[in-house]
């Protein structure tokens, strides 16, 4: 009896444990290798699947998304135009690892060190700007983090501006990597016709002449995916390989990011499947624009020509969209002044009773208030009309 008993121990003990073995399946389900990725909507910023999105990483090149963040940021400030100079620094020429191999005193416009940066992930281009936007590095690596701060990065610090380093104190996360990406496609949306070109030639201009530099695009998701529009990738021995990606199809935008993965094969095969998978996930409920006129009060014009904003609402959830009510919120009457481009009114989308999207109601042109000059221009215009 005890042989027995000792037997079916022992059997239970070479046994896997059920709870382990449903564990291992959800990891395997999605058919991905890499162990760090996020999928995120970005119209909506609906995740759609993640894994160990918090972890901390090294970023290696994606670290540039941020670089470039930065550079859009100052051009809209107009700190810096797109056809500006910028002349690398012996500092700058120093980088190593990926680079557009800059010479000391060279100058490129702020649009070719944005191609070289975001295509051919220039190392040297990239310290050439942040040395142009801040005065050096250090200064600009301050200010990424800054803004790493700014749009809730809880899990990122900065220690250089292009992920060179194999700093512990240089890190992000899946999750992070999604939240600047979006950032940057949503205000900059300019950047992915950078960020699609396969390759592009630059000319260098030095004191030993000129020669040609072909840029070739890192991101080889961009010939295989008609939907992919690139953005970053990265790779260092500490980081492993790493990439962030934007697709766009169908009114859908998704960003998908992979990190750690052993290899630039499962980095690309897994951001793909992602992509696959979020297409396959994502509806699109549409309400296109529409003009119409409002009634006004106090104005020069009785009414106002207006537009509601065309709406695209992405849904991962599977919901019915003929359940989808609409109702319309504005004042009988606007008053005025009303200007070109004011918000006068929404339109909101619920199902059930909750909100699930809205669509502004704006003026297409200027209203100005009753003036007493406009008033005798009128009483004028009235008695020669009838008398």
């Amino acid at each position: 009896m005890k042989k027995i008993i000792l037997f079916l121990i022992c059997i239970l003990l070479i046994l896997p444990a059920p709870v382990c073995a449903e564990e291992s399946t959800k990891e395997n389900e999605t058919g991905l290798q890499s162990g760090h990725y996020y999928l995120m909507e970005a119209n909506s910023g609906k995740v759609i699947a993640a894994r160990n999105e918090d972890e901390r990483l090294s970023p290696a090149s994606i670290t540039k998304i941020m670089t470039t963040l930065l550079i859009f940021e100052a051009i809209e400030q107009k700190k810096i135009k797109m056809e500006d100079m910028v002349t690398t620094s012996a500092y700058a020429k120093s980088m190593g690892g990926s680079q557009v191999f800059l010479e000391e005193g060279e100058e490129q416009s702020v649009e070719t060190m944005i191609k070289c940066i975001i295509i051919a992930s220039g190392n040297d281009a990239s310290v050439a700007m942040a040395e142009k936007i801040a005065g050096s590095e250090e200064a600009f690596v301050e200010m990424m983090n800054q803004k790493a701060s700014e749009l809730g990065m809880k899990n990122t610090h900065f220690e250089d501006c292009c992920g060179l380093t194999d700093s512990d104190n240089h890190y992000s996360s899946a999750k992070d990597v999604a939240i600047m990406s979006r950032e940057l496609i949503t205000r900059y949306p300019k950047i992915l016709d950078y960020s699609s070109i396969w390759m592009e030639t630059i000319v260098h201009k030095t004191n030993k002449g000129e020669s040609e530099f072909v840029l070739s695009n890192t991101n080889k998701l961009l010939k295989a995916n008609e939907y992919v529009k690139g953005l970053k990738t990265g790779s260092t021995s500490k980081a492993k390989y790493c990439v962030s990606n934007v697709a766009v199809k169908d009114g859908v935008t998704l960003i998908s990011v992979v990190m750690a993965a052993p290899d630039y094969k499962v980095r690309f095969s897994d951001s793909g499947k992602l992509i696959q998978m979020g297409f396959a996930k994502c509806k699109t409920y549409t309400d296109g624009e529409e003009k119409m006129n409002l009634d006004t009060i106090g104005g020069e014009k009785s009414q106002v020509k207006v537009k509601k904003e065309a709406l695209n609402y992405v849904d991962t959830e599977g919901i019915d969209f003929s359940q989808i009510k609409k109702q319309k919120k504005v004042d009988q009457y606007l008053q005025t002044p009303i200007k070109k481009g004011d918000i006068v009114g929404t339109v909101e989308y619920y199902l059930g009773n909750q909100k699930i999207a809205q669509s502004n109601i704006i003026a297409e042109e200027n209203v100005a208030p009753v003036s007493y000059g406009f008033e005798v221009k009128r009483l004028f215009s009235m008695f020669f009309h009838f008398a």
